[in-house]
């Protein structure tokens, strides 16, 4: 199993500079992406015939969503290549953009009522196009900051990036908690939905703005030094000198999104449509809980630079289906204790400041975008558009399923790091990642 790097002093000013703004442009594009499930509800009355049955225009709804996921693999294999060829910093601003424009369109569009089915096709392929977008942010995020961290500090770093991109969901949280307070559904009906995606859009071309200051990573400059002529595609070298590596490095992937899966996404609707929790008190618990999110990803990074990231994703392996047991056990048992609960289960899914660490050690910096990005992407795109669709049609009979979902996937973690950490591609990965 991979040792800690020792903690050494160097995280300067620029660093931090660099981090800040890679963090915060990163939770302007996720508030972009994942603003749309917090109005999930609204969407489906807006964007589909009223004739239709509730619970069919809600799966609908959803199921426009998770075609954002759907849409992740080919957006972040060709960003991927780019950055692999053309530079790190170049594609994580495109990305942002590409996020950004969508967002703001969605709020300006025509809704069902007004151009029938155009608005559903529409709004699909508006979700497409934030797909590819966020698929190819992500891998170039963890590159990029992993790339430019000090060393012994790339743990705290991309901790500190996931808090970062976990903002964006406590941004659409926070929007939606303020909307549901200001205005009755009536309004939020004839207007006030229109307003988180505007703003979205402008956040947006603001993140793409800021990440102008953003300096190439050293490491990329060093292999442009190196690089004389144009190799084998980088995708194509993944597959042939690093497919030991992709199978871990999809297992993660899984674990990662089920975290994200069961308290941002599942979690708030089921509050709703289950339990009779008004709109306004879910999303402020859902705030709650990600804020602890975000405090569990800073955490977690300091614990991958002190242990070792593979003891780190170890640890929260096992608190995952914990804090899942804490929440629902408030959520089903006695409501009163829902709030701490909530909490509990943010800090819990620290595993998703975890995993980047492993993430960007599994390949060499030549390909480390592409191998990241088509392994995160596919494993992401099946995984978070099967699983909610899936937990919310199976949680009417008991929501404790989705406590057993949590405890399959942290076993799923477990073995991960039990089979891989001490597995000559983990050794061989770590090698390569001291070399860069």
């Amino acid at each position: 199993m991979s040792q800690a790097t020792p903690s050494t002093p160097g995280f300067t000013r620029s660093a931090y500079k660099t981090l800040g703004l890679a963090a915060l442009g990163g939770a302007l594009e996720i508030y972009d992406f994942i603003i749309f499930v917090f109005f999930a509800l609204t969407l489906s009355e807006l964007f589909f015939p009223p004739e239709m049955p509730e619970w069919l225009r809600l799966l609908q709804s959803f199921g426009i969503f998770v075609t954002g996921y759907l849409a992740r693999p080919l957006g972040g294999i060709l960003l991927a290549h780019f950055a692999d060829r053309l530079g790190r910093k170049r594609v994580f601003s495109l990305s942002i953009l590409l996020m950004a424009g969508p967002c703001l369109v969605i709020g300006l569009m025509p809704t069902y009522a007004q151009i029938g089915y155009w608005a559903p096709l529409l709004l699909l392929l508006l979700r497409v196009l934030q797909g590819a977008a966020v698929g190819g942010e992500v891998p170039s995020a963890w590159v990029f900051v992993a790339e430019h961290a000090p060393k012994g500090h790339r743990g705290y770093a991309l901790g500190m990036l996931q808090a970062g991109l976990t903002f964006g969901y406590l941004l659409g949280a926070i929007t939606a908690t303020l909307l549901t307070r200001i205005y009755s559904q009536a309004e939020i009906l004839d207007f006030a939905w229109r307003i988180p995606f505007i703003l979205g859009g402008v956040f947006g071309l603001v993140g793409v703005w800021l990440r102008r200051w953003l300096q190439e990573t050293p490491v990329f400059l060093a292999l442009q030094e190196q690089r004389q002529e144009a190799g084998p595609l980088p995708l194509a070298q993944v597959w042939r000198e690093h497919r030991r590596s992709i199978v871990p490095a999809l297992l993660l992937t899984c674990l990662l999104t089920s975290a994200v899966v069961m308290l941002v996404v599942v979690t708030p609707t089921l509050m709703q449509r289950h339990f009779a929790i008004a709109a306004s008190h879910a999303f402020a618990l859902s705030s709650l809980g990600i804020m602890c999110l975000n405090i569990g990803c800073v955490l977690a990074g300091r614990l991958a630079d002190r242990i070792g990231a593979w003891r780190a994703v170890l640890l929260y392996s096992l608190l995952l289906p914990l804090g899942a047991g804490a929440l629902y056990a408030s959520l089903i048992l006695d409501q009163s204790w829902l709030a701490l609960g909530y909490a509990v289960a943010g800090l819990a899914c620290g595993v998703v400041g975890a995993v980047p660490s492993l993430m960007v050690g599994l390949f060499p910096a030549a390909v480390r975008v592409s191998g990241i990005s088509v392994t995160y992407n596919l494993a992401y795109a099946l995984w978070a558009s099967i699983t909610p669709l899936l937990l919310l049609a199976l949680t009417p009979w008991s929501p404790w399923l989705i406590v057993g979902f949590c405890a399959v996937m942290g076993a799923v973690g477990v073995l991960t790091v039990l089979g891989f950490a001490v597995s000559r591609a983990a050794s061989d990965s770590a090698g390569q990642w001291a070399q860069c």
